[in-house]
Parts: structure tokens; C-alpha cells; sequence
């Protein structure tokens, strides 16, 4: 009888990726996704007290904190931006949570 790390002759390398693959693809990307908008806030707050990308360079951050200096008279300069980055979180969210959901196998029917 010759013992191996074998599973009734498939490699534990195949073994791995037909069934640990496809079972944490899905994990990694619903984290990821729901990463995304902390990262983007988290650079955007950076940008925003000075820390991250400076200021001749385009940030969200760097353009709410210009739109801030003037926003007694030209207050749109901080709100597009602070839309736009609300905008943006809650579509990463969203998006992740209708993934989380597509990928749950207990809620499928």
C-alpha cells in the first residue's frame, strides 16, 4: 500500500483549487469592496489636514479643504466635492453589499 497526501489520486494542489478557490474568491472580493471606501476616505482625510497628496495636485481631500478657505462665498467649491466623495462611498458600499449577498450561498434559493 503506498501512502500519500493524495485524496483518491487527485494532487492536493488540485484539490485546493477546485474547492478552497472558488469558496474564497468571493470572501476576498466582498472585503475588498467593502475596503474600497474607507481607503478613499482615509486618503481624502489625509488630503484633507495636509498629510496626503499636496495641493496643486487633484484630491478629494485637498479640493474640500480649498473649497473650505472660500466657502463663505463660493460654497459650492467644498460641496461638489464632498458629494462627490459621499457619492462615491456609498456606491462602493452598495455594490458591496449586493455582492455579499450574491455571493452568500445560504440565501440562495
Amino acid at each position: 500500500i503506498e501512502t500519500s497526501n493524495s485524496f483518491l489520486g487527485e494532487s492536493p494542489v488540485k484539490i485546493a483549487w477546485k474547492h478552497l478557490l472558488p469558496n474564497l474568491s468571493s470572501v476576498i472580493i466582498i472585503q475588498t469592496m467593502f475596503t474600497i471606501p474607507s481607503a478613499i476616505f482615509f486618503e481624502a482625510f489625509l488630503s484633507y489636514i495636509g498629510i496626503g497628496i499636496s495641493s496643486p495636485q487633484a484630491s478629494l481631500g485637498t479640493l474640500i479643504s480649498d473649497g473650505q478657505k472660500n466657502f463663505q462665498f463660493l460654497p459650492y467649491q467644498m460641496w461638489y466635492p464632498a458629494i462627490v466623495l459621499i457619492i462615491l462611498m456609498l456606491a462602493f458600499n452598495l455594490l458591496g453589499d449586493g455582492m455579499r449577498d450574491a455571493f452568500d450561498p445560504k440565501s440562495k434559493r
